[in-house]
């Protein structure tokens, strides 16, 4: 009986005060507030995407320097392959220890269009505002020494919440009980990956390369957003994921649409066609056998998303539609099944570039979310396989020949990237419970307890090389802009951050 009566004691709602611990890393914090965003802010203005490797060095060394101030030990983690962005890797031992825990955090971040940000803020020129931009915020001057800083203020920029918050909430939750002369009750592991935003192409070479490093009970992964209710929460899974890019193609060369509109194939048409065989009106996916891999949840699963706040009217209102997906289904419940998604479709131009004319193909950015008993290549292949049952002719192949062309109707191009699969650890796993009861401690409010986060991240892949567990313990704001332009953070959601780290270094 004694191995179930924490689950249930901490998913039935259990809410506790605050402890002295984290009224002590508050006042630290309010004391040197400034310094810390000044620090924040040096990190932010640092290029980081993905695939510019000269700014991912550079955030990578920045990241050194201030691990090595903290009196980190630090190295580079480097992977199989050659000039793949290295893991920083940094490690503490504390004196009578039993447990070792692992911090992640990813320093990459998506790619950006400075075009596409709200006039004043560019994506690596961080700036303050008194509120969000939805809400009407302004750019304000950056705080000076010693000014009051208000924790409703916003930081705009890109990676300011995904996740190059996760990475200094992590170290400055180490700096705190460092400077108050408090020693963390686990052994301590820093790890930041720099590939994230590109599928961690090779974290498994780094994992495997570096296993013995790498030991630890459990990995804690900083990213994401708190609940949308703005509570904490302790997120013990997350979905895989999958892309893939579809092209259609048709005439070899624009044709006028006028001269041929009604008789030459129009690709875009096509597309779009195919692209609804895929979903219902109510945004169930119609491909076949989409769903039949799901694996159900745990009876101590379901509790726990029976406890999850319903946020559904809340995010409607906020993000302004009256109708969502899903038949019914609330958004926690939807946010647990495989997904299709469109992340973008062209074909030909818009707007003031619009021309009267057939385009020679369409192309769309297909994003497959997984959950667990999803493979990513298979869940692909069912795509594939629908596509074909339309009748399309597929291939991998950029160049379509001409004898492909005179012998095929309806040709589609579609590449699918490696991907990653869901994973999901058990909630009742003593150490798991360990985690809920430390970011419990951080929080006068019930913490959020989420089997599995929307997004996605390479987690199987801890268990698979290192037979690790991880939990999720998000800290950003959940109207954050991640992945898309005007990213930001709300100052408030880091000085939580810092506090929930620091109650997990003393679990």
């Amino acid at each position: 009986m004694k191995r179930y009566l924490l689950p249930i004691l901490f998913i039935t709602g259990f809410a506790s005060a605050q402890s002295p611990l984290i009224e002590q890393a508050r006042n630290y914090r309010k004391a040197n507030e400034n310094a810390l965003l000044g620090e924040f802010m040096g990190l932010l203005s640092i290029p980081n995407v993905v695939y510019d490797t000269v700014g991912i060095q550079k955030t990578a060394a920045y990241i050194v320097k201030m691990m090595e101030a903290r009196g980190i030990k630090t190295q580079l983690l480097d992977a199989t392959t050659k000039g793949v962005p290295p893991a920083v890797f940094g490690e503490v031992n504390v004196p009578n220890a039993t447990k070792t825990i692992i911090f992640y955090a990813h320093y990459d971040g998506q790619p950006v269009n400075p075009n596409q940000w709200a006039e004043g803020i560019e994506p690596f020129k961080s700036v303050f505002l008194d509120a969000s931009l939805e809400k009407g915020g302004k750019i304000i001057p950056a705080p000076k020494a010693n000014e009051k800083i208000n924790p409703e203020w916003r930081i705009y920029g890109r990676s300011a919440s995904d996740d190059k918050s996760g990475v200094f909430s992590i170290l400055t939750a180490y700096e705190v009980l460092t400077k108050l002369n408090i020693p963390p009750s686990v052994n301590i592991k820093f790890f930041f990956e720099g590939e994230e935003e590109a599928g961690s192409t090779h974290l498994s070479e780094i994992l495997v390369k570096h296993k013995d490093k790498l030991k630890s009970d459990l990995w804690v992964i900083c990213d994401g957003p708190v609940h949308q209710s703005g509570k904490k929460q302790v997120v013990f899974g997350v979905r895989g994921d999958v892309n893939m890019e579809l092209k259609v193609y048709a005439s070899k060369r624009p044709l006028h649409s006028g001269h041929y509109g009604n008789w030459a194939p129009n690709p875009a048409m096509l597309l779009v066609k195919l692209l609804a065989s895929m979903k219902d009106d109510n945004g169930r996916v119609l491909i076949k056998g989409f769903y039949d891999d799901v694996i159900p949840f745990t009876e101590t699963e379901k509790k726990a998303i029976a406890k999850v706040p319903p946020v559904d009217e809340q995010m409607r209102n906020e993000l302004g539609f009256v109708r969502a997906e899903g038949g019914g289904k609330s958004l926690v419940e939807l946010i647990n099944l495989p997904s299709l998604n469109i992340n973008g479709i062209s074909s030909a131009n818009v707007g003031k570039m619009a021309a009267n004319v057939i385009p020679v193909s369409a192309t769309v950015a297909l994003d497959l979310r997984l959950v667990l008993g999803n493979d990513a290549q298979r869940q692909a292949q069912k795509v594939i396989d629908h596509i074909k049952a339309q009748g399309y002719y597929v291939t991998k192949n950029e160049s379509i020949t001409d004898d492909e062309r005179m012998k095929y109707p309806l040709i589609a191009r579609v590449q699918t990237q490696k991907g990653y699969n869901a994973q999901r650890t058990k909630m009742d796993l003593p150490i798991a419970q360990n985690v809920i009861k430390a970011v419990q401690s951080s929080t006068n409010e019930e913490v959020v307890l989420m089997p599995s986060l929307g997004g996605s991240l390479p987690l199987f892949l801890f268990e698979k090389y290192l037979a690790t567990p991880t939990i999720t313990v998000p800290i950003a704001n959940h109207d954050n802009n991640q992945h898309a332009e005007n990213e930001n953070i709300r100052i408030q959601n880091i000085w939580n951050g810092i506090e929930t780290y620091v109650a997990l270094m003393k679990m």
